[in-house]
């Protein structure tokens, strides 16, 4: 059975391990060389003040993670967010991503976040063995618009990828906006509910 927790810095080697599979073998990341531990730990760390990080546990074994960051760091920009999703490759296509996601954007509707996005890596024509169109079509599944795309902007593996922006908007766009409230006001009521 899945259960979702927020993550902990001492998660850190676990959650690495599934991404260093995307770093190395896959056009999802734009990352050349796996983290160091120390650096993902400051990773987790950096996030959980802000914003949720979420994992998702089988059997006391960790098997994917998803976190928010802010979309950028300019004031105006503080009710949105930017969503990053990993998962274990034997867990795929099993509802855990649908999962995650309905958690996450739970959490950042009530930190009166308006706008998610998610920044995907996709090919620039056809799909190859780094790299297919499976987060593409998941995120618009969810109900994710694609809002623009860069051309060729990311070279891994000796090819050329793309990256294209998707938006969801989980809020309405009241003026003036509700404060943003940081995850760690919601934290202790999060790791009831999951």
């Amino acid at each position: 059975m899945i259960k979702l927790r927020i993550a902990r810095e001492e998660d850190a080697e676990a959650i690495l391990s599934i991404y260093a599979y995307y770093v190395k073998n896959t056009a999802v990341s734009f990352e050349y060389e796996v983290p160091s531990l120390e650096e993902f730990r400051g990773r987790i760390r950096n996030t959980l003040p802000q914003y949720p990080y979420l994992v998702a546990e089988e059997d006391g074994r960790i098997v994917g993670f998803v976190y928010a960051g802010r979309f950028h760091p300019r004031a105006a920009f503080q009710w949105a967010a930017e969503a990053s999703i990993y998962i274990d490759e034997a867990h795929h296509g099993k509802g855990l991503g649908r999962l995650f996601y309905e958690k996450l954007e739970d959490i950042l509707r009530r930190q009166n976040v308006t706008n998610v996005y998610a920044v995907v890596a996709v090919p620039m024509e056809e799909e190859d063995e780094y790299l297919n169109r499976n987060s593409e079509r998941f995120h618009e599944a969810i109900g994710y618009q694609t809002v623009g795309r860069y051309h060729g902007c990311g070279n891994k593996f000796g090819r050329w990828y793309d990256l294209i922006d998707m938006e969801k908007f989980l809020t309405a766009h009241e003026c003036p906006p509700k404060q943003f409230i940081p995850f760690s006001e919601l934290r202790e009521q999060v790791a009831r509910e999951l």
